[in-house]
Parts: C-alpha cells; sequence; structure tokens
C-alpha cells in the first residue's frame, strides 16, 4: 500500500518545515521502519533517534498524528484505523493515506525529529530519583524487601524515560517551572520504596509552589500517552494523598483548596463558591492580603449578578457524602 508520510523538517532555532515522502509500505511495519526507509532509500539528511526498536529504550518517541508515541510500537495499518476513527463524518476519504510525523513537544528542536530533552533530565534530577539513606552505602547485609514492599515499586519502575508524556503536559506549556509528569512518577517510586528514610523531607519538597504536584493540571494526557502504563497522573495523585494526611489545612494554599473542595463537596454535595474563596485565598480570614485580592472580581460579579448570594445544597448531598466517606476510610 502506498502512504504519504509528512515529516517536520527543522534545524534549531529555524520555523518548521513539513516534507513529503511516498512509501510503499505493509500494514504492520511500524513508523520506524518507515523513518528507516526514508532515510535510506530517499532522503539520508533525515534525523531522527533510535536504538533498540523493542519498545524497550524510549529513544524514539516522538508525535504521530499529534499524539506522543514510540514510532518502534505504532505501526502503519493500526495508525491509519485510528485516524479514520477519529475523523471527522463528512469529510471525503484521501486517495493516498497521510501520516505525519513531528518532533516531541515542550522541548527544543536540535535537528527533524531530535530534540534537547537537558530539561527533562534536569527535572528529573530535582526530585532526587535514587533510594537516599544508608542503603546507598555497602552495607553488611542485604536491605530485604517483601513482595508486596517490592510489588508497590512494578509500575514507576516500568518508566522507560521516552518523554512521551512530558512533550504532551499542558502545566509545561503555561508553567516552565513545573517538573514534569516524568519527574513525579519517579517521585513517587522514591515515596513508596521501604529502603528510603527521607520520605518527610521529599513530601515537602515535591508540595511546594507549583513546581511540584500541585501544578499538575489533572488533564490525563500524560496518561493517555504512556506506553508502558505507568499512569503518571495516578502517581501524583498518590503523592498528594501521602502530603494530605500529614498537612493541615492552614500550611499552605495548595492544601487549602484540595481540604476545603472535599469538605464543601462533603456539607453541601458541590461547591459553596462564598465560602470557597474566603477559606482557601482568604485563609479563613486570616490572609487580608487574599481577601483583597478577591474583592475586585467580587465586585466584577456583582455588577453582573453572578455573585451567588445565597447557597441552596444539592439534590442527594447525603448520598455524595456517604461516597466521599467511603472513599476515604478505604484508603
Amino acid at each position: 500500500m502506498e502512504v504519504i508520510f509528512k515529516i517536520t523538517r527543522q534545524q534549531e532555532n529555524s520555523r518548521p518545515v513539513l516534507k513529503s515522502y511516498l512509501l510503499q509500505v505493509e500494514p504492520g511495519n511500524t513508523i520506524l521502519d518507515c523513518l528507516n526507509q526514508i532515510k535510506w532509500e530517499q532522503d539520508g539528511t533525515l534525523a531522527f533517534r533510535k536504538n533498540c526498536r523493542n519498545t524497550i529504550c524510549g529513544s524514539c518517541a516522538v508525535r504521530i498524528n499529534g499524539r506522543s508515541a514510540l514510532a518502534c510500537k505504532e505501526n502503519v495499518g493500526s495508525e491509519l484505523a485510528r485516524l479514520e476513527k477519529i475523523s471527522l463524518s463528512g469529510n471525503q476519504p484521501q486517495t493516498t493515506p497521510e501520516i505525519t510525523v513531528a518532533p516531541l513537544g515542550n522541548m527544543p528542536v536540535i535537528k527533524d525529529l531530535v530534540v534537547d530533552m537537558s530539561g527533562f533530565w534536569n527535572n528529573l534530577e530535582t526530585v532526587t530519583p535514587y533510594v537516599s539513606t544508608a542503603s546507598r552505602q555497602v552495607p553488611e547485609r542485604e536491605f530485604l524487601q517483601t513482595p508486596q514492599e517490592r510489588s508497590l515499586l512494578d509500575q514507576t519502575g516500568n518508566c522507560i524515560m521516552c518523554g512521551a508524556c512530558y512533550s504532551e503536559c499542558n502545566a509545561l506549556e503555561v508553567n516552565p517551572d513545573f517538573v514534569g509528569p516524568h519527574a513525579l512518577a519517579k517521585a513517587y517510586r522514591m515515596v513508596a520504596d521501604s529502603r528510603d528514610s527521607n520520605t518527610e523531607q521529599r513530601l515537602e519538597s515535591y508540595s511546594e509552589g507549583i513546581q511540584g504536584v500541585w501544578g499538575c493540571t489533572r488533564c490525563l494526557y500524560c496518561d493517555s500517552v504512556c506506553p508502558m502504563s505507568v499512569a503518571p497522573l495516578e502517581q501524583i495523585t498518590k503523592i498528594k494523598q501521602e502530603i494530605l494526611e500529614r498537612k493541615q489545612a492552614s500550611d499552605s494554599r495548595s492544601i487549602r483548596h484540595r481540604k476545603v473542595l472535599v469538605d464543601l463537596v462533603k456539607q453541601g454535595g458541590w461547591i459553596d463558591e462564598r465560602q470557597f474563596g474566603i477559606q482557601v485565598v482568604g485563609d479563613y480570614f486570616r490572609d487580608l492580603q487574599g481577601l483583597l485580592s478577591l474583592a475586585p472580581l467580587g465586585l466584577r460579579m456583582l455588577v453582573k449578578g453572578k455573585f451567588p448570594l445565597s447557597f441552596e445544597p444539592s439534590q442527594g448531598t447525603q448520598q455524595v457524602r456517604s461516597l466521599i466517606e467511603s472513599v476515604q476510610n478505604s484508603d
């Protein structure tokens, strides 16, 4: 079958351009096979990364039709089927199908599909992704773990550092200080490791400002593109739960945001916006500067008739409260 590959070609600090290559391929050919074919048979200047060709090393991660993935894992047939499934009704089918390949996002381009991953690795280092305890020294005997303790590390241990989650992270696009889903998934591995003796210090670090877990926008893109089912958002949520169990609402606005939201929903079935602003931003009237910052918004809402003067609990509040308490008691 014939397929047109549209490849983003780009030099460092230059504008990207799309270049098309017509290939004769089989449905079972991987995207990496096709990139190799272009390089070997049509254009030897095409630059991309590859290594194991077996979904182990993570080197060949690129954006395929707008979605970050491993070029060695995705094949032509499944990708064309995916495109057909998500295409809008009414579109006329193309005579020759097309597949676009672009470099990963949130990282500067060095050349074509090769990106500079320095920021990716530097952010990983900020979470201290290694066991920080006496076990790093030569012990008199090995540090043993039970099968249950070891099983807590299985999911995050599958991460191959391909950068797919980092590429799709919405939080990073608006907040360059955010360390990224890859780093926080690895951070939870350290929190869960029974050999580590630095849990409290780690949680303090991961809870600071919006560079840690509170910077996550919970968009789920990282989970959807991870080729190894690490589920970075799930690991970020676990870190948040560890933090919330140790912290009071008065400790920071991020902590209050989470605790107040849950408490208000338990009380009324949904959020009383008046109380939410006072308790989260105003810290229960203790933060005068925070309260004053709400004044312009409150005035605009009053002028437009949007300010809620009263609050009516939702129907089924008791059921909502019971569900939340059941989840809390199951932890």
